[in-house]
């Protein structure tokens, strides 16, 4: 592996402890709203969609880093 392939590598897994830290921060301010009375719906759906995008960025961080071994 070359320099400039393991910079990449070690920038993706940095983005992803990134990512899986807000992942989790969502997670628990979605519990804490969905736990108080339904005073704001929309902040909670709004949340919950922050989640979903951060949950498919991380997939795809995932398998830059470890592709499927089809072959």
């Amino acid at each position: 592996m070359n320099d400039d392939a393991f910079d990449e590598v070690t920038s993706l897994h940095a983005r992803l402890e990134a990512l899986r830290g807000e992942h989790r921060d969502l997670d628990d301010a979605i519990a804490r709203l969905g736990a108080a009375p339904a005073d704001d719906e929309l902040l909670l759906r709004r949340l919950k969609k922050r989640k979903l995008a951060i949950k498919d960025r991380i997939t795809v961080i995932e398998r830059l880093i470890e592709p499927d071994e089809l072959a």
